[in-house]
């Protein structure tokens, strides 16, 4: 039998009951004679309750001290789910990030992977063990210091222990039976996908989509990790996330996107030469923070402007550091705009078929809805609209490219 690597998110793993039900699917696995390591997120909202127990200490916690704090969510889960498969027979055993040998990088609230180095892994699952792996977290080997990889940062921890330890397929269990055409919660006739694309769905995840973390489809993708998401509430088959050549290839749009925790920053009256965009850009990728749709106008007299969306939760920081370069690059300006919000159509099928995007812009006017910014790649159409549009929009997207209908 072959090794998999299996994630259960925070709602998986909730409540004691939960961790039990967890512990059964695993025992199913084991006694077929899988070779198993688990990865687990922090029980239910226990990563909001840390966060909240931080702010009432202060409202401006240290980072290193953020993750000691948060990483202890993971651990607590990890343990838990050792002794449930423990009562069942199983062996097992927790390890942490780095005990686990996941390194990062010193960027800490979001640390990205250097390295793995599984030997601890690999030498307890010789011993025929299930390896129960705190996700999430990971060892910055040159400060000395606990790390976390930011929201979803367990789903990360998974595709690339799979990767590491060359798994046959990493399973992703959450609270939904797998990937969807929109967000079920907004769409109720949402289709779910049997298939999709690594291109795909990094794209979803880049818009928005919750399911599954930017950066662990970005590892997936590039190591070509095979993924299942499933329902871990029931023995559905979920969606399975690999090459393109295997994916449904009928429809033109394979889902719909959106984002309503995004802002909008714009520069007024910047030199339009050589240089600038770096300079405005190269401080807030030196912060990580993650800058998304940039659309610059057409210059007029040397000068324009220039907009680009960042995570809301990053908007302050942001502004800050535009601030500071305003006067270096001798712009006027710069506004913000809290009260926005995107949606986005995806698919391979969009690639050569004239009238996709004119269809998307048909059925936004018909609603209504007011496009403020337009950012596309070869598989992806993205609208900036104002937030409290964005539900109707998706509605309207769906039922308007018609994504529902089998």
């Amino acid at each position: 039998m072959g090794l998999i690597v299996q994630k259960f998110g925070g709602t998986s793993v909730g409540n004691i009951e939960r961790i039990k039900n967890v512990a059964k699917r695993i025992y199913k696995y084991y006694k077929e004679g899988h070779k198993i390591v688990v990865v687990v997120s922090a029980m239910g909202d226990t990563t909001d309750e840390l966060i909240s127990m931080a702010e009432e200490i202060t409202k401006n916690p240290s980072p290193r001290e953020m993750d000691v704090l948060l990483s202890s969510g993971e651990r607590i889960s990890s343990a838990l789910l050792t002794m449930a498969l423990h009562e069942l027979g199983i062996p097992a055993i927790s390890l942490s990030g780095r005990q686990a040998g996941i390194y990062t990088n010193s960027i800490h609230t979001k640390a990205q992977i250097t390295c793995i180095k599984p030997e601890r892994i690999l030498k307890e699952i010789s011993l025929g063990k299930v390896v129960v792996v705190a996700g999430f977290q990971g060892y910055d080997l040159d400060n000395n210091n606990i790390t976390t990889l930011g929201r979803g940062g367990s789903d990360a921890t998974a595709v690339a222990l799979a990767y590491a330890l060359k798994a046959d397929i990493c399973e992703i269990y959450t609270d939904v039976e797998g990937i969807f055409t929109a967000d079920p919660r907004i769409v109720p006739s949402a289709r779910k996908l049997d298939y999709i694309s690594y291109e795909e769905m990094l794209e979803l995840a880049g818009q928005g989509a919750q399911v599954m973390q930017l950066r662990a489809m970005d590892l997936a993708a590039t190591y070509k990790v095979p993924i299942i998401v499933r329902s871990s509430f029931n023995e559905n088959s979920g969606t399975f996330i690999g090459e393109v050549e295997k994916m449904e290839t009928r429809r033109k749009i394979t889902g719909i996107a959106h984002n309503k925790n995004i802002a909008k920053i714009t520069v007024l009256g910047v030199p339009d030469k050589p240089g600038i965009a770096y300079k405005i850009f190269a401080p807030l990728g030196n912060a990580a923070i993650n800058v998304d749709d940039i659309v610059q106008n057409v210059s007029k007299d040397g000068i324009t402007d220039l907009s680009f969306t960042v995570p809301e939760k990053e908007l302050s920081n942001a502004l800050k550091i535009v601030k500071e370069i305003i006067p270096q690059i001798d712009a006027k300006d710069v506004l913000y705009d809290d009260q926005i919000g995107k949606v986005s159509i995806i698919g391979w099928g969009m690639q050569g078929t004239p009238g996709i995007a004119a269809k998307m812009f048909g059925i936004l006017a018909e609603n209504g809805i007011n496009i403020e910014m337009i950012t596309t790649s070869e598989i992806k159409i993205t609208c900036i609209i104002r937030r409290d549009l964005v539900e109707k929009a998706v509605q309207a997207l769906h039922d308007g490219f018609k994504l529902g209908e089998e």
